[in-house]
């Protein structure tokens, strides 16, 4: 009798570890197509916003966008560039974490599951003085700002707004915050370029941010 209960026991104990496994292996495969399919999509939103900007004088162009609008003025016209129904304001290059995503008008749900999205901004939007706050989530598995944590001081940022120009941001600091802390968006950049990046530590309890200011 012993030996029947110990054999259920074992019957019913590879089972679970079966159904587990092919769980794990689900979630992988689903995971791994999940970044394949995000990664292609927001590359081909790239192919069509570079189509759209005016790239003919990137070093001298103006990039006023008047952040919250659909228009462009100074020296650049450009075709507003959609992404899902999102506007795409430029685009967000991170050498030392290989990751180069469009940046989407706002924050939603939907726009940080597809892309990085504008927070906040004590500017006129990407490029211009003041500090702008982009969000990324944190997938761990390399996408968006997943990598941020090997971020270190004097790494460099490449933001191209929609002007076609691009500036280098260098990362001066980084910390970790609670989701409630807003200080760091509203700081005073004494009239410099700043951006800030904004993500969840692998915990989720907590806020990964990267302060970045543009490189003279």
């Amino acid at each position: 009798m012993f030996e029947n209960k110990y054999s259920k026991f074992l019957t019913v104990l590879i089972i679970i570890i079966v159904v587990a496994l092919v769980g794990l292996i689900g979630y992988l495969i689903y995971d791994y197509f999940r970044e394949v399919n995000v990664d292609a999509n927001a590359s081909n939103a790239l192919k069509e916003w570079e189509s759209n900007i005016d790239t003919s004088d990137k070093e001298q162009a103006t990039a006023n966008f008047n952040f919250g609008d659909s228009d462009l003025s100074g020296t650049s016209t450009a075709t507003i560039t959609q992404y899902e129904g999102y506007n795409v304001m430029g685009k967000i290059a991170i050498p030392k974490t290989n990751i180069e995503y469009p940046i989407l008008e706002k924050v939603t749900k939907r726009s940080i599951e597809i892309a990085i999205a504008i927070l906040y901004t004590t500017g006129d939007g990407l490029n211009q003085p003041g500090n702008t706050v982009l969000v990324g989530h944190n997938y761990r598995n390399g996408t968006f700002f997943s990598d941020n944590y090997k971020l270190s001081n004097g790494d460099i940022i490449k933001i191209t707004d929609n002007s076609g120009t691009t500036i280098n941001y260098e990362i001066y600091d980084m910390f970790e915050t609670t989701p409630e802390d807003t200080e760091f968006m509203t700081r005073d950049t004494e009239g410099r370029r700043e951006i800030s990046l904004s993500t969840c530590t692998d915990d989720v309890q907590q806020r990964l941010i990267v302060l970045a200011r543009e490189k003279q």
